[in-house]
């Protein structure tokens, strides 16, 4: 499975699984015995980066950022 930007930037799944200590104890105890907790995290972090890459999209569809034009951009700044 590739890693996320997440995990090439060195992240773990800390947070994630602190927020369920704290606050889903029990589900956060049946994951974790029941050897589930990883992929649990591991699926929470792949729809984090599926939202945030929708995001983006439609940030540069709703600002009319195309290909081209960031192309385009790129070329005036060498």
């Amino acid at each position: 499975m590739a890693k996320s930007i997440f995990e090439e930037m060195g992240g773990k799944y800390e947070r994630q699984g602190d927020y369920l200590k704290q606050h889903r104890k029990v589900t956060y105890t049946n994951l974790l015995t029941s050897g589930r907790l990883n992929d649990y995290l591991a699926d929470i972090d792949r729809q984090a980066q599926e939202r945030f890459e929708r995001l983006i999209e439609g940030m540069k569809q709703a600002q009319g950022i195309t290909e081209r034009l960031r192309l385009r951009m790129d070329w005036k700044n060498e």
